[in-house]
């Protein structure tokens, strides 16, 4: 039956759709089609080691980049940022060119003892890396790019996370001509996120001292004698003492707290008076909420306008919304640097919730909700009765076994699920007291840190408790919010004394019908417990448990489904190709009709890089074998594609087929949306380096991108091929003749040819052929620099670990056909390999134990701790029995190397 509108109908029908969506097409093509070229410089600064150093005394090196965009001769704002603890400049790239574009001067940078900086790592030392950010400032106030207040004192803004969020602050209390500061996930008081309330936060400060020791290059220099203590790294010698000291002790003195203090934004609370964007992550048992609210009192107290955020991820994990608050720290800026009024630099006080799980794409729903005002930590309290006996409990010799809650690698995947109802945590009998509501009678939404007061009795005379709020569902099953306790040192304990306990800082629903459970254990895996036994009393004081609503929150309406524009959008599409292709041409006089062809060109699929269906390819004198069988597979804008698989996999015969040197048998390759055919229009789109480009010798670099460029018949305004030595970074190389040229600049020239055009699809096979590290590194950043601009990067390579540094997704080839694809996360960490940090070296006997477990096939000791094969068990269960064997875990996760996931995949060796 056919059931179509008549002719004239349906093609009016068809004439209007198109017409909306050709003038939709008008609004788009109005726009630029390229974002302005970036110009970016590298440079060292050489700066005194210390405040005692003049000239001829000891120095160190920091390492900057330095970018700006538009006019030269246009004075502008500029921009600091600073990297994360164990990071670099390099992680900042993205975000500079993206301010910059946006019409800043923007200085990144490596503190000391990171990345290319030389000097020891002293913590935001005052005298050291926070001086050296004044030295940036500097620098900055010399640039003719950079608009000035006043002579020396440039218009300047300092945003950064972790580390980096700390020195904007501390830069802000320090140096007057801060006007402007972004901090993220941040601390206010890094004693009190180490040592809070006096308890040793043992498995975090572990990390920090360990990464501190090993960020560090062979042979990197440093200034000044080298500590001797061994694990020492490149930290100061007074920070080695320190953490030594407490470790061993199990608890802080008075001058390891002093020493943190005093390098930490509360030293110059006072002094830190200009606007503050403060973001802080609900999932971060290493800086928790806390300490957003102490920075955001102190600034506020001071006169300055203060926003705060709290996001759904932090230290511990969860939804990545880095893109966002990019852009909401550029609409700061652009307020409060540039004087743009009118800027609407988002609410005072927002939270990201997760609602669920998109079942179209597995993502996590992410939710806002907002008010004009921070409501601080405990706004709109209401008591919630709580029942439970005095209890009695243990702190058991040696601090173990402990309890469980947030540990560093293991709270990535409680913390992000905790609003959906998962959760991983263990409380040892015996050792802990606990207290519970009546079921509630109506949801409530804590948004802030709940209060109790309660009795607390030690035979020792001092307590160290952990204190934690569970919500208990109907049927039992208890979730801690985030993951998350709160350390506390009661003292004077012995007859007894009566304490107000705040509890960890949350945003959480408790449904109705669900019970709140306040437990107090006597110990925690991540922190240090007292080794000597003792037996707390613990019972409820007066008032119940306050909890905190923070009424002036409202939450934003859930944006449109996507059929509600998708659907019309596909409409009208789809009528849009009827009335192009409509129009049938009549068979010559003689001839029958051809069969139905498929569509050259798929509007729907006109944004995909890449897509490939059902692709198969045999060789002649192959006949029972394929090159190339069934290959399906999906490349998206801005990814960086790794295509793996040992020799005879077909990943040539792939890239071959890809840019129309070769047919496949069947099946079919869709470049933005076009089918590929040899000579295909859309192939102009395409850049391609497969092994190595033929140059002429006696010319440079430039001549012969000049001359492969006329070569294509392309105008010369097409070429764009400043940009693309830009990306390459040959610099003055480019006017040599290629003859006197390494074999790494080769390399970079080849690449710069294939990005000629700057292509939307960039095909590199082997690029890192016959190069050596450094140049690896530099050829590495290449394709992500240029994947970051929204192109898309296919490379096929053999250096797996640097597959897994460079690449976002994968696609695995075995014997033609496709083994797998999908992120480097997901196939490195899936699989039944677990990799548990184990405390001090693995006991000998330890490996054979744990594989007597039930549910456990195999361990082995490696370097890095215990590497557990599962046979059944859960990493939970794996878990729980390690801590039932008193296991000192520190740390637990999938075992997350490509080269293991990649020989797994493929079956080993061949």
């Amino acid at each position: 039956m056919d059931l179509r509108l008549p002719r004239p109908r349906r093609r009016l029908l068809a004439a209007i759709a198109a017409a909306a969506v050709l003038a939709g097409g008008g609004v788009w093509a109005a726009l630029p089609d390229d974002a302005p070229a970036v110009r970016h410089t590298e440079q060292k600064l050489t700066l005194p080691e210390s405040p005692e150093d003049g000239d001829g005394g000891d120095t160190v090196r920091i390492d900057t980049s330095y970018f700006t965009a538009g006019d030269p001769d246009t004075r502008r704002p500029a921009v600091l940022l600073g990297h994360g603890f164990g990071g670099s400049k390099a992680e900042l790239r993205g975000q500079a060119e993206k301010l910059a574009r946006s019409g800043y001067a923007v200085l990144t940078w490596s503190a000391r003892g990171f990345g290319a900086s030389t000097g020891r790592i002293g913590l935001n030392d005052p005298d050291r890396e926070v001086a050296d950010v004044s030295a940036l400032i500097d620098w900055l106030a010399e640039r003719p790019e950079v608009r000035l207040d006043g002579e020396g004192d440039p218009r300047v803004g300092v945003a950064g996370a972790s580390y980096g969020g700390a020195v904007s602050l501390l830069a802000a209390g320090h140096d007057e001509r801060v006007d402007a500061v972004a901090p993220r996930i941040t601390y206010w008081d890094l004693s009190e996120a180490l040592f809070p309330d006096g308890v040793f936060k043992e498995l975090w400060t572990g990390i920090f001292f360990t990464t501190g020791s090993t960020v560090a290059g062979a042979g990197a220099p440093t200034a000044g004698p080298v500590s001797e203590r061994a694990g020492c790294g490149r930290f100061a010698t007074e920070l080695c003492a320190m953490y030594e000291r407490v470790a061993v002790a199990g608890e802080p003195d008075e001058e390891a707290r002093e020493l943190l203090r005093e390098r930490s934004p509360v030293a110059v609370a006072d002094r830190i008076d200009v606007p503050a964007l403060i973001v802080q992550g609900r999932s971060d048992s290493l800086f928790p909420l806390g300490h957003a609210d102490a920075m955001a009192e102190a600034i506020r107290s001071n006169g300055a306008p203060v926003a705060v955020e709290w996001i759904a991820g932090g230290h511990d994990g969860g939804p990545d919304e880095t893109e966002r608050l990019d852009d909401r720290t550029r609409a700061w800026f652009d307020r409060h640097l540039g004087n743009e009024k009118g800027v609407d630099t988002g609410p005072a006080f927002r939270v990201t919730r997760t609602g669920g799980m998109d079942t179209t794409d597995g993502e996590t729903r992410l939710r806002a909700a907002t008010a004009e005002r921070y409501p601080g930590l405990a706004a709109g309290d209401r008591t919630v009765g709580l029942r439970g006996r005095e209890q009695t409990f243990a702190n058991p010799a040696g601090g173990g076994p402990p309890a469980v809650s947030a540990v560093p690698g293991l709270s990535a995947v409680g913390g992000g699920l905790s609003d959906l109802g998962v959760g991983l945590s263990v409380d040892y009998p015996g050792q802990h007291a606990r207290f519970e509501s009546a079921p509630l009678a109506e949801a409530v939404q804590v948004t802030g840190a709940p209060a109790v007061r309660v009795e607390v009795a030690s035979t020792s005379g001092e307590a160290v408790l952990f204190a934690k709020v569970y919500d208990v569902g109907p049927d039992g099953r208890q979730v801690l919010p985030s993951q998350l306790v709160a350390p506390l040192r009661v003292t004077g304990a012995g007859e007894g004394r009566s304490v107000e306990v705040r509890l960890p800082a949350i945003d959480h629903r408790f449904e109705a019908g669900h019970r709140m459970r306040v437990v107090f254990s006597a110990t925690d895996l991540a922190y240090a417990s007292p080794v000597e036994p003792a037996a707390y009393t613990v019972s409820l004081g007066e008032g119940g448990l306050s909890v905190p609503t923070a009424p002036g929150l409202a939450v934003e309406a859930a944006g449109t489904p996507w059929w509600v524009w998708g659907l019309p959008s596909a409409g009208a599409a789809v009528a849009a190709v009827l009335l192009l292709t409509g129009r049938r041409r009549k068979a010559s006089p003689g001839t029958s009709a051809a069969p139905a062809a498929v569509p050259e060109a798929d509007p729907v699929r006109e944004d995909v890089p890449l897509e490939i269906t059902g692709l198969s390819k045999r060789y002649a004198g192959s006949a029972d074998r394929y090159a190339v069988r069934d290959l399906s597979f999906r490349v998206e804008r801005g990814q960086v594609l790794g295509l793996l698989g040992p020799n005879g996999a077909g990943k040539t015969t792939t890239l071959r087929m890809l840019m129309g040197l070769i047919a496949p048998d069947s099946g079919e390759i869709r470049v933005f949306g076009h089918v590929i055919r040899p000579g295909a229009p859309v192939l102009s789109r395409v850049g391609a380096f497969v092994e190595g480009a033929g140059f002429l010798p006696h010319l440079s670099g430039r001549d012969n991108l000049e001359l492969y460029w006329r070569a294509t018949g392309r105008p010369e305004g097409d070429a764009h091929i400043e940009e693309a030595l830009e990306i390459a970074g040959l610099g003055d190389a480019l006017e040599r003749a290629v003859r006197t040229y390494s074999q790494g600049m080769r390399q970079r020239l080849a690449i710069a040819q294939a990005m000629l055009g700057l292509p939307d699809l960039l095909i590199l096979d082997e690029p890192t052929n016959g190069l050596d590290p450094p140049q690896i590194r530099e050829m590495r950043d290449v394709m992500i620099r240029y994947a970051a601009a929204g192109r898309t990067v296919i490379v096929s390579s053999h250096l797996l670990a640097e597959v897994e540094q460079t690449c976002t997704h994968l696609v695995v080839m075995d014997r033609g056909e496709l083994v797998q694809a999908g992120p480097v996360e997901e196939i490195t960490g899936s699989g039944d390999t677990v990799l548990v940090g184990v405390r001090g070296p693995v006991p000998e006997a330890l490996p054979e134990k744990v594989a007597a477990l039930p549910g456990v096939g195999s361990a082995v000791a490696v370097d890095e701790g215990l590497l557990v094969r599962l046979d059944g068990a859960t990493t939970t269960q794996l878990l729980t029995e390690l801590l039932r064997l008193e296991v000192p875990v520190e740390r637990a996760g999938p075992h997350r190397r490509l080269e293991d996931a990649f020989l797994t995949l493929i079956g080993g060796e061949r």
